[in-house]
């Protein structure tokens, strides 16, 4: 392991523990009302926000009317996102004169975008205009986030006690105190590393080799300053961070992959903090920071050793390199695609399809589990989700209740968290089954054998993850995937957090029973390891099979010196 990896590695992994308790806490104030820094400079766009829709501050919603008010405007988003889009040739600040978008594609785009997922079956420099991007997407990469974060609040507040809160407050506060000034913050350095920031038109330059090449620009600093902040992962151009327009030095690298981690591992001490058990707020830290190294070890050690076919030609001098960018490193370039599939933002730095199976392993894990710190708020969910099937099964193994945070753990929690972790394997699954039976799913393959296998899993899995990432070789833009990626993207991102948001009511309304010497506590180092291997056994038996046909597979015919 080389110096730089070391440093890199320990850089970010140290900011995150540095600001995880301060943001954390800030974020605690923040959704309790209370004074903070930016109270001032903020405060008056916010009431003037909220005398326009008629709601104050302490308003309170149930559990309904903040699920029918989180959906309705998401719907009201994709619905006009989708017009724009096809109205995209006679709007403004469309200086290349880019066509209208086709209608298959405008869905696909208003829906990943809508959905915080962030698929892209286009490339963003030869497609939409600098309205579409700044005014359509861009708009729609702030306010989805903060629409998966509010409803992550309300459910942190009724596990602490307390009402719900009104989806239209938390909304706009998630935008003006966390990302807005985040977003500005990260902007002015990525401008000062180089990422262009500006509305002129396209460059045409003239290369060495006496031809002419078009160079894309436009605001390119501000969509990657909240693309990583509200863990989108849409790149402006097709190739994304690892386009140096988007992530032009180690140490943009660097940002990028803190940026995107901040909020969501804040996330969890903020539930500590807003109910008092900042012990059991650290445990689940713990477990979800141990996948995380686990995914890093996973993604960095089998390339660095490289590939076993090349190694036996005795070519290999630098690991496999294919696809990756040099100005990260092997070290860089590990820490931001573990960082991406854990956060679950779905922005690349590297090619994924040039990674090896065993590798491509991590990226896999990161959204199958979806709750590595994930999303802020969505992936703090996920997390509670199987804290509550976990402690459902201690409760069989020893006959007693469970309970989490003093409250009885009964039918209709352990329903709603069974139907909300089903869920998930049931879109990956049953879409890459019709996938590889019907001839217009297979007409996506580029690749043949497990890797092509490899890869339809994969758009499944990162639509159903509201990840967005692409793995590669696979035709996104035919008619079959814009259709089912975009089905399976709206009923991923909603269907799952409206059972959470239901299971937190239900809690609310428990009563608080007093601990006994038989209670189990949910704070201690042993129920941290019962999690943490509740986790890892009921995703191996729900998408160990799957795997063993696809990337493990190729894995075992690699090493057998056959390639696909």
């Amino acid at each position: 392991m080389s110096l730089s990896t070391v440093v890199t590695w320990v850089v970010v992994i140290c900011v995150f523990l540095l600001t995880i308790k301060p943001l954390g806490n800030y974020m605690a104030k923040v959704f309790t009302f209370q004074r903070t820094l930016l109270d001032k400079p903020f405060g008056w766009m916010e009431n003037g926000i909220f005398r326009a829709i008629g709601v104050s501050r302490d308003s309170t919603m149930t559990a309904k009317q903040y699920a029918f008010a989180f959906v309705g405007t998401n719907l009201l988003w994709a619905l006009l996102a989708y017009l724009l889009l096809r109205l995209q040739n006679i709007l403004p600040f469309n200086p290349q004169h880019f066509s209208a978008i086709n209608p298959l594609l405008a869905f696909n785009t208003s829906a990943s975008f809508t959905t915080n997922t962030n698929w892209q079956a286009y490339s963003g420099e030869n497609t939409m205009s600098y309205f579409s991007q700044f005014g359509v997407l861009s708009y729609l990469q702030f306010v989805t986030p903060a629409a998966g974060g509010a409803v992550g609040i309300a459910v942190v507040r009724a596990l602490s006690g307390r009402k719900l809160g009104n989806f239209f407050v938390d909304l706009t506060l998630v935008s003006t105190r966390l990302l807005l000034p985040l977003a500005v913050i990260v902007t002015l350095i990525l401008v000062g590393q180089g990422v262009p920031e500006t509305l002129g038109s396209y460059l045409q330059i003239h290369t060495l080799a006496g031809q002419t090449q078009v160079v894309p620009r436009g605001p390119i600093a501000s969509w990657e300053a909240i693309e990583h902040l509200g863990q989108n992962g849409g790149g402006y151009t097709n190739a994304n961070s690892a386009n140096p327009l988007e992530n032009p030095s180690a140490l943009s690298n660097v940002v990028e992959t803190l940026t995107m981690g901040l909020l969501p591992v804040a996330f969890f001490y903020f539930f500590g903090a807003m109910t008092g058990r900042r012990k059991l707020a650290w445990t689940l830290i713990s477990v979800a920071g141990s996948i995380f190294l686990i995914m890093l070890a996973l993604a960095y050690f089998p390339e660095v050793a490289g590939n076993p076919i090349v190694n036996s030609l005795g070519l290999a001098t630098h690991g496999n390199m294919v696809g990756k960018e040099v100005r990260f490193g092997m070290g860089g370039t590990s820490i931001f695609e573990t960082a991406t599939m854990a956060f679950t933002t779905g922005s690349v730095a590297s090619a994924h399809d040039s990674f090896l199976p065993l590798s491509s392993l991590s990226f896999f894990i990161g959204m199958f589990l979806n709750m590595v710190f994930g999303g802020k708020g969505v992936g703090f969910l996920n997390m509670i989700m199987f804290v509550i099937i976990t402690i459902f099964l201690m409760g069989l193994m020893v006959g007693r209740t469970p309970e989490f945070l003093g409250k009885k753990i009964e039918t209709k929690e352990v329903t709603l968290a069974s139907i909300a972790f089903l869920l998930h394997p049931l879109l990956i699954l049953v879409g890459t089954a019709i996938a590889v039976h019907t001839p217009a799913g297979m007409q996506g393959v580029f690749n043949p054998g497990p890797h092509g296998l490899s890869e339809i899993i994969y758009g499944f899995t990162s639509a159903a993850a509201n990840n967005g990432s692409a793995f590669g070789g696979l035709g996104a833009a035919l008619p079959f995937y814009e259709v089912a990626l975009g089905v399976v993207v709206v009923i991923g991102r909603y269907a799952s957090i409206m059972a959470m948001l239901l299971l937190a009511q239900s809690l609310l309304h428990k009563k608080t029973v007093p601990e006994t010497s038989g209670t189990m506590h949910t704070d201690t180092p042993l129920f941290g390891g019962i999690l943490f291997g509740a986790i890892i056994v009921l995703n191996a038996l729900t998408f160990f099979p799957i795997m063993a046909l696809g990337p493990i597979a190729e894995q075992y015919l690699m090493m057998a010196h056959r390639l696909f």
